[in-house]
């Protein structure tokens, strides 16, 4: 089997919106935007991922689990790295997760700015490129080593990838929150939407898991 390209944990609230509006330093997910993510680190694994312990099993945990298996490498754009904008003024910033952030896999960050890779503890090395997303997945793939390469956030890197039909399956985590307005992930898709269907809906308390996969 073929490795893929898949979309995993991503939070969205019901009127559509990955990130809340007026994002900036101060708030970096937006306007109430931290709320899309607040039943994570009430799970077992969102827990141990901050060092905390106890937290729930069950639906959601399982899903959070599941986006440490399987994967070979991840692809993200760079305003999901940092707050950092334009020029990197200089090497200090190294992400928001800490000397060991939880990847430890390459991480190939798209950007138009490059700088050197940059090697975390636990295995996790990022790499800083602007060969465009068709060059970026094809190096991840090969960085990945047969496993699937895990696309990460923000809305419009996920959106640039659904418009190219590079996408195989998605996991959106549904949360009944409503922010207003935002970033959507799912605007001018176009005709590219209707290469995907359903093939997984669970729901736990708190959050609708829905699993989409690529038909054609």
């Amino acid at each position: 089997m073929s490795p893929k390209l898949r979309v995993h944990g991503v939070a969205m609230s019901l009127d559509g919106f990955v990130a809340g509006p007026d994002q900036g330093l101060d708030n970096p997910l937006g306007v109430g935007g931290t709320r899309l993510h607040e039943w994570i680190f009430e799970t077992r694994t969102g827990r141990e991922m901050t060092g905390a312990e106890g937290g729930t099993t069950g639906i959601d945990d399982d899903y959070i689990a599941g986006g440490f298996l399987g994967f070979g490498a991840t692809i993200m754009g760079r305003n999901m790295i940092g707050p950092v904008r334009g020029p990197w003024p200089d090497d200090d910033w190294r992400g928001w997760w800490g000397t060991n952030p939880p990847f430890h896999h390459p991480v190939f960050v798209l950007t138009h700015h490059p700088r050197p890779p940059m090697e975390m503890e636990g295995g996790t090395t990022f790499y800083f490129v602007d060969d465009g997303i068709e060059s970026t997945l094809e190096q991840a793939f090969d960085a990945a080593g047969g496993a699937d390469v895990r696309l990460g956030g923000g809305a419009s890197t996920v959106r640039q990838y659904l418009q190219a039909r590079l996408v195989d399956e998605l996991h959106i985590a549904i949360v009944p929150i409503l922010l207003g307005g935002g970033e959507g992930l799912f605007e001018n898709l176009g005709s590219a939407s209707a290469d995907y269907e359903c093939v997984e809906v669970l729901s736990s308390q708190v959050v609708t898991h829905v699993r989409m996969a690529r038909t054609r």
